[in-house]
């Protein structure tokens, strides 16, 4: 405090002030107050200079833990001042309804909505999320015992590792993953185990032609093993499992009582001949699993960073002791604008203006013209079922690559058409394990959750480097 107020006083009583008035003796002033901060600076620095520092190492849950890929390429987009298709957020405007919804609570008179709300999730919140998601899922959900409202999904993912992951516990991780799950289970202190996808040929067309292996996947469930985290629609491979592969799944699960982790943010980005459906929905799940929604992927607005878990109330309440003990509640006003606009749209859901469903159809012709586009340049494109990402093969280019740095392959090749070209993307192997990085080397991941200008101007860019080529 001291710091911010001796220069405030100092400029007081100095001779440029423009407060100093005729009478003020400044010599008087300036000793009274100046000596007393001085004194206080002096004792401060004796005490600091006298304290023997020491080098203080990571706790052990650290252990393991890597710079993050977003760290690196975030970073390189914004330098390069590149088109980013690579981070998974929309450029263009929120929803009106989701603007309007904010707006009048940040005009409303209730003064309750800007202050702290209930840790779990706010009232009229995690009402709204028990009345869209039990139509969902076809039971009644008690909004008080049966969910949790986190800050984003990633909250909700890490209080579900922290909570019920321990020492010598396994989880099933299928690759590609989202890259947070790894690091979770490591400061768990967890063991993961990963099983990838594989293609069924030489050359995928399709998110849908990556596959399990049922026999490699049941080999991984033992004693040790905790949980099993499935992602769908997968990030960033856009896979929608199939009833008969997600009920494969669930078997072992029941066979071995393992936890399922269902992560389900991009449920709403669902394209044309493909079904969601939910892991807590199949028979004798729904007290095994968890399920990962978010409000951000939803309504286009991650900036709002809320995210929920439901599941069934034994496991809720290990989630919420993480939660209480950690952000404690998320923002009120927020929460109230979120809780508004899940009420709308579960009074639309089968209409048309429903966003929820209206979402996935604008999205499929973004996926359609960035497809296009990939071919056009020689990429082949891996069609995605659902979200809002795209895989492309870059193993045959020939670029040089000897100033793009260290690391796989994809990492190179990234680096090299930011900054050559000033498109942004993610390599893809940053979602496998090291031990099978070579999987996702063939590949990189575009984001097409994007204006329609954004996607020209890369476009532009991509096919005049073609042409060159």
């Amino acid at each position: 405090m001291l710091c911010r107020i001796r220069p405030a006083l100092t400029r007081f009583v100095s001779e440029s002030s423009p407060f100093r008035r005729p009478y003020v003796q400044q010599p008087a002033l300036t000793a009274l107050i100046l000596p007393c901060s001085s004194c206080f600076q002096q004792r401060y620095c004796h005490h600091s200079n006298k304290r023997k520092m020491s080098s203080h190492g990571p706790a052990k849950r650290l252990d393991g833990q890597k710079t993050s890929v977003w760290t690196e390429f975030v970073k390189l987009s914004s330098e390069t001042k590149a088109i980013n298709l690579g981070q998974g957020f929309p450029d263009f405007a929120a929803p009106d309804h989701v603007k309007k919804a904010l707006i009048d609570v940040a005009t409303s008179s209730n003064p309750l909505l800007f202050q702290y709300t209930r840790g779990f999730g706010h009232p009229r919140m995690v009402n709204a999320i028990a009345a869209l998601y039990g139509k969902l899922m076809g039971r009644e959900i008690d909004p008080m015992e049966e969910m949790l409202v986190t800050v984003g999904a990633y909250q909700s993912l890490f209080s579900t590792f922290m909570s019920l992951i321990g020492p010598g516990d396994e989880v099933i991780i299928i690759e590609p993953f989202f890259d947070c799950y790894e690091p979770m289970v490591m400061m768990a202190e967890g063991t993961p185990r990963f099983i990838a996808l594989k293609p069924k040929n030489d050359n995928p067309e399709s998110a849908d032609d990556f596959q399990l292996d049922p026999e490699e996947l049941a080999g991984l469930f033992n004693e040790k093993t905790k949980a099993i985290v499935v992602n769908t629609p997968n990030n960033p491979l856009g896979k929608v499992y199939k009833r008969r592969e997600l009920e494969m799944i669930a078997d072992l699960c029941k066979k071995h009582d393992v936890l399922c982790i269902s992560d389900e943010v991009y449920e709403f980005m669902i394209y044309s001949g493909h079904e969601h459906i939910r892991m807590a929905t199949l028979p004798d799940m729904w007290e095994r699993t968890l399920t990962i929604c978010s409000a951000g992927k939803i309504f286009s607005v991650t900036g709002f960073k809320l995210g929920w878990a439901i599941g069934p109330t034994n496991l809720m309440d290990c989630l919420k002791t993480v939660g209480q003990n950690c952000s404690y509640t998320s923002p009120t006003p927020l929460q109230e604008a979120v809780a508004h606009c899940l009420e709308l749209e579960l009074s639309r859901l089968g209409q048309p203006d429903c966003y929820l469903t209206s979402l996935a159809k604008e999205l499929e012709v973004k996926r359609d013209k960035l497809a296009g586009l990939l071919r056009d340049i020689g990429l082949s494109p891996i069609m995605p079922q659902g979200s809002y990402f795209m895989l492309a093969n870059v193993s045959h280019l020939d670029l040089d690559l000897s100033d793009s740095g260290d690391g796989p392959r994809d990492y190179k090749i990234v680096r090299w058409i930011t900054r050559n070209l000033g498109v942004a993307t993610i390599p893809c192997s940053a979602f496998y394990c090291e031990e099978h990085r070579a999987f996702g080397e063939k590949y990189i991941r575009f984001c097409f959750i994007k204006e329609d200008s954004t996607i020209e101007k890369a476009a532009e860019k991509l096919r005049k480097w073609k042409d060159a080529v």
